[in-house]
């Protein structure tokens, strides 16, 4: 599964991070809820500079499906 990575909605003003993963690596997923909708987040780090993308709302069952092919490698 391909996702389709967008820049950021800036529409809410909190956004709750239900998970992610390690703020180790260069890459980190969150799984991010707001306005009664949840999306992921994928956060690019580099030396000086940080890429934020976030993907469609969805309900959270959807999103939670995802996720967890995201983790599993299914998704991308």
């Amino acid at each position: 599964m391909r996702l389709v990575w967008q820049e950021p909605y800036h529409g809410v003003e909190r956004v709750r991070v239900l998970l992610w993963t390690c703020d180790c690596r260069a890459t980190v997923y969150e799984l991010c809820q707001a306005g009664g909708q949840t999306f992921l987040r994928r956060t690019l780090r580099f030396e000086k500079e940080r890429q934020v993308h976030e993907t469609y709302r969805w309900t959270f069952a959807q999103a939670y499906e995802i996720w967890v092919a995201l983790l599993c490698g299914a998704a991308r």
